[in-house]
């Protein structure tokens, strides 16, 4: 087995991603404090092809050094737009047919691995901030919650783990449901 270099991974230069068929999924920010997390986002959304990032609150915006550390790019490659409060992103977001989901520790949560996502469906993913989560406010006006199942002594995963396996479970839902 060879390692391939970073000329053979044929990946899409901007444009051609920026014109590309995207997941129909936005990721929502409510107030993530790092930038390094929030770099790791954008990256992981590249990553997965998501239509889009809504940042909200003290979430930080590009450009900025900090979250270019981990983004390395890919805040040139997805949209994104601030909203000053989660609220208003939600209101957006429905406004434009996307589900609007939570993925929090809460009461009546559906594990992760129960959940079955509709591939005609648009849905909008809501990670909170690192210390507090999905805030309260963000929680009386979503549609659903997800909880990611943990099996350790800690009581959460870093926000950029928890996105990338709530990406990676969608993405291979809702593929392997639309080969069907």
């Amino acid at each position: 087995m060879k390692k391939l270099k970073l000329d053979e991974l044929n990946r899409a230069s901007v444009a051609e991603f920026k014109a590309m068929e995207k997941f129909p999924v936005a990721v929502v920010l409510d107030n993530v404090r790092s930038m390094h997390n929030i770099g790791s986002i954008f990256r992981t959304a590249d990553g997965f092809a998501v239509e889009q990032v809504c940042l909200c609150g003290i979430t930080a915006c590009p450009p900025h050094r900090e979250i270019e550390k981990t983004a390395l790019g890919a805040t040139q490659s997805i949209n994104w737009k601030y909203f000053e409060t989660p609220l208003q992103a939600i209101e957006q977001l429905r406004s434009e047919g996307y589900i609007i989901i939570a993925v929090e520790q809460a009461q009546n949560a559906t594990m992760l691995n129960e959940f079955s996502p509709n591939i005609e469906a648009k849905y909008a993913l809501i990670f909170g901030n690192e210390v507090n989560g999905v805030s309260e406010e963000v929680m009386a006006n979503i549609d659903a919650c997800i909880e990611i199942p943990q099996f350790g002594t800690k009581h959460s995963f870093n926000i950029v783990v928890s996105a990338g396996i709530v990406l990676w479970d969608f993405f291979s839902k809702m593929v392997e449901k639309s080969l069907q």
